[in-house]
């Protein structure tokens, strides 16, 4: 039983995401709500969207562990990023960081105009599934 991540003919083929992921019965789902790029006393890292993106994925990895999964288990990202942030860096910071082996995870990613952690520039959160394993 496995996640199958698929990059369907018809579709532009990137290194960074896929467009389809199919969840076996069984598996478990897990839901990570948004990660800002800031300490376990919630003050900012820092006011760099490299530094601010790193620390967010630092955080969701974290809070995937609590949970039983990592971020290769992940298997859809949405990326919010301030609208004057610069996203080249903050992709750079962290895109090698988004997907496990095999086929990248979705990505949805936006600019917003602002985020509900004042200073923040960039938040991400995540839908993870596990697979029980195999019983021979």
């Amino acid at each position: 039983m496995e996640i199958t991540r698929l990059q369907p003919a018809g579709l532009v083929v990137s290194p960074a995401f896929s467009h389809v992921a199919v969840v076996p019965p069984g598996a478990t789902t897990i839901y990570l709500g948004g990660q800002n790029g800031v300490d376990e006393t919630g003050a900012l890292v820092s006011p760099d969207v490299g530094a601010q993106a790193s620390r967010a994925l630092d955080n969701a990895a974290v809070a995937l562990v609590a949970a039983g999964a990592t971020l290769a288990d992940v298997v859809q990202w949405t990326v919010l990023i301030a609208a004057d942030a610069d996203l080249g860096a903050a992709y750079g910071a962290i895109a090698h960081r988004l997907g496990g082996s095999g086929a990248p995870p979705l990505v949805t990613a936006a600019r917003v105009a602002g985020l509900g952690v004042p200073g923040a520039l960039i938040e991400v959160s995540a839908v993870a599934a596990t697979v029980p394993a195999r019983q021979d």
